[in-house]
């Protein structure tokens, strides 16, 4: 019985898009037509194109691609970009073009008069000499434009199907949208013929472009459902980010580390877990990059190498701050412990800053990954934009087994929480919170361990000074409350021991 189950499965071709076999659980489909729609820079042809090279370079499974709009020559010379070298490919026989691009001052044909049927014939001719197994087509709007009525228009995408099933073929076809959640595709029958469809959306929200890509139906096989943020590379191509694969299965280290602060650590119970992800939040100014820096050089006692990511200072202000509390960056960087990276948060998108960062960490192997910080990368995307960032980020580095240190920047001096705070506290491991507290006329700073998973840490609220040697923490705030409302008030000495003798009755 299960093993006729399995005989009957639909087979399906990996496409190579990273991310995306993950989405499809397993890739598109074989042998059958699967609609990709999307409005104008939704990056339909980037798939298309991508579809065929990464079946060429990863499976040596040569494509034809018909091309409704863009001349051959045209895509030739877009793609090359991405590190597709499709005349290479012409010439070693592993890719052909089927040309059904209009002419200059072609008119178009009424319906009636025109068919698929001598096209189809030339794309047979092309699988067969290369021996495809792929196909991709780009895109068919253009060409149904030629036909006024629907039905003419499901009778050729029909043919197209069926045509594609007897040439034993997995084929992509695209279609245009005209909004990003409307109709399916332009005539709105496309995805009742087409066995599969996907939609890719560039959607533009609070002056930023947010791409994303759902499969909306796989007849008769199984998908993960919802959308799903991707994005495209340079040498690479579209690059999916698929939270559902995401899974909790991170092992957890009962190995300390330190802070680099030797009274920090005695706060949290004997320093950071190895493995442990750290939000350290405060305002402005209040010693935020100065822990993160002491954080990356204290790696340098036991040769373990630190990655730091900035973004918001660049790589001489860093080095020249480090070296004010005594920490040579430099030097650590020409013993290769350390490397800095320095990117402006609007150079890229967030997902692409998602793919970078994941990319360096595969390379440098760190021990030790610092990122200052995560306010200034909000700015560059949406609210649910930036949870799944985090999101993704956080789990990366988490099955790296290394420890992670993110910062964020408070909107008020004196306290409160940021945007930020509320989307990265629930799946950090610790929460080191940085204050100003303002008493009789001067301003004063303050440090707590506000949450510590896993292990009994330092209640209080103690005050700390900075100066050339790094941070200094010294006595608590013993009759101050409402330091982290960003409201103090001082109490009585009577009053304070009453509450804590309270405390210590419940």
């Amino acid at each position: 019985m299960n093993k006729a189950k399995k005989n009957n499965a639909i087979e399906k071709t990996e496409t190579g898009i990273e991310g995306f076999d993950l989405i499809s659980e397993g890739g598109l489909p074989k042998g059958r037509t699967t609609l990709i729609a999307g409005t104008s820079g939704s990056a339909k042809t980037v798939f298309a194109v991508q579809f065929l090279s990464e079946g060429i370079i990863k499976k040596d499974e040569p494509g034809v691609f018909v091309t409704f709009e863009e001349p051959p020559e045209d895509i030739r010379k877009n793609v090359i970009s991405l590190g597709w070298d499709v005349a290479k490919w012409e010439q070693e026989g592993k890719w052909a073009f089927v040309d059904a691009s209009p002419s200059i001052g072609e008119d178009h044909v009424i319906a009636g008069e025109y068919d698929l049927g001598a096209l189809l014939a030339r794309i047979e001719y092309a699988v067969k000499r290369i021996g495809a197994t792929r196909i991709s087509m780009d895109s068919l709007g253009s060409s149904f434009a030629r036909f006024s009525e629907a039905g003419l228009v499901r009778n050729e995408l029909f043919k197209i199907a069926v045509a594609v099933k007897q040439m034993g073929v997995t084929a992509i076809i695209t279609a245009e949208r005209t909004e990003e959640y409307g109709d399916i595709a332009r005539f709105g029958i496309e995805e009742f013929v087409a066995d599969n469809v996907i939609i890719l959306r560039n959607v533009l929200e609070s002056e930023k472009r947010r791409r994303t890509m759902e499969i909306l139906k796989f007849r008769g096989t199984s998908h993960q459902k919802g959308e799903y943020p991707f994005t495209v590379i340079k040498n690479v191509g579209i690059v999916a980010i698929p939270l559902s694969g995401i899974e909790l299965k991170q092992r957890s280290s009962t190995v300390r580390i330190s802070s680099g602060n030797a009274e920090l650590d005695k706060m949290c119970g004997g320093g950071f877990f190895r493995d442990s992800i750290i939000l350290v939040s405060g305002a402005t100014g209040c010693g935020k990059t100065m822990l993160s820096a002491a954080f990356a050089a204290e790696a340098t006692k036991n040769q373990q190498r630190a990655l730091l990511l900035a973004f918001e200072e660049s790589r001489e202000q860093l080095f020249r701050n480090a070296s004010g509390w005594g920490i040579d960056f430099e030097k650590m960087e020409n013993d290769g412990i350390l490397k800095v990276v320095c990117r402006y948060p609007e150079a890229e998108g967030l997902e692409d800053h998602l793919i970078i960062m994941k990319s360096i960490i595969r390379d440098f192997k760190p021990h030790r990954v610092i990122v200052d910080s995560l306010s200034a990368l909000e700015r560059v995307s949406t609210v649910k934009g930036f949870r799944e960032f985090v999101i993704a980020l956080t789990s990366f580095i988490k099955h790296q087994e290394v420890a992670g240190l993110f910062t964020s920047t408070t909107g008020e001096l004196m306290g409160g929480t940021s945007v930020t705070e509320a989307h990265i506290s629930t799946i950090t491991d610790t929460i080191i919170l940085l204050r100003y507290v303002e008493m009789f006329g001067e301003m004063r700073r303050g440090i707590t361990a506000l949450k510590m998973r896993g292990s009994m840490h330092d209640k209080d609220i103690r005050e700390f000074n900075i100066d050339g040697k790094g941070m200094h923490i010294g006595k608590s705030f013993s009759n101050v409350t409402g330091i982290l409302s960003g409201h103090p008030v001082f109490a009585a000495p009577e009053e304070i021991d009453r509450v804590r003798d309270l405390f210590k009755e419940a």
